[in-house]
């Protein structure tokens, strides 16, 4: 199974693959344990027993994780192919899901560029709104708090949008100062925005 990285298309589905394997694994470790003490005791009433108790409480962990990831849709090959063609060289991410303590909102398409983040979702139940408050918080907690969010729903928009920012990304850079983050010196500020983006989604 090919390693996916965050943000990258047919991470969603190595997700799934990969988390179901270790939930599978996770489970039948404290099974294992359970019935070689049933076996050599006679009994449940043993300290294999307790060991295999405990050892589900990370499989749980797991399965919630699991069945989160399960929940998302992966971004399809004609919305990837378009919004990758719309961005250019911009820094873009794609199968996104961000968490909040209250709800999950999937990302099908970002860009950055300078002080705006764009966003494509494909999710209906998605509140806009919520969502770019949420991003701003995140971003103005870390440095960045006068970056312009904008979340879309329609995909025809989203692609202009992107378009227009490609074709004119210097104006929008433009008196933009930025000091490298010590944490990845080799980024430019659109790659910073990008990773603390990356930073809380699943």
């Amino acid at each position: 199974m090919k390693k996916v990285t965050k943000g990258n298309p047919g991470y969603i589905r190595y997700e799934q693959k990969k988390r179901f394997l270790i939930t599978l694994i996770l489970f039948v470790i404290p099974l294992m344990i359970y019935v070689t003490g049933y076996l050599q005791t006679k009994t449940r009433l043993n300290l294999f027993t307790f060991v295999a108790i405990l050892g589900c409480l990370p499989a749980c962990k797991s399965l919630v994780g699991l069945i989160m990831i399960l929940m998302q849709k992966p971004v399809s090959s004609e919305v990837f192919e378009a919004a990758k063609q719309a961005a250019g060289n911009l820094t873009a991410g794609y199968e996104l899901t961000f968490t909040t303590y209250e709800y999950t909102s999937p990302v099908a398409a970002l860009v950055v560029c300078g002080d705006h983040v764009v966003c494509y979702t494909q999710d209906q139940k998605t509140e806009p709104a919520k969502l770019e408050k949420h991003i701003q918080k995140i971003l103005a907690a870390n440095g960045y708090p006068d970056v312009q969010v904008k979340v879309m729903k329609e995909f025809k928009n989203y692609l202009q949008r992107v378009r227009d920012i490609c074709k004119r990304q210097e104006h929008y850079r433009e008196g933009l100062a930025f000091t490298p983050d010590s944490r990845y010196p080799d980024l430019s500020r659109d790659e910073v925005i990008y990773h603390t983006l990356l930073a809380i989604c699943l």
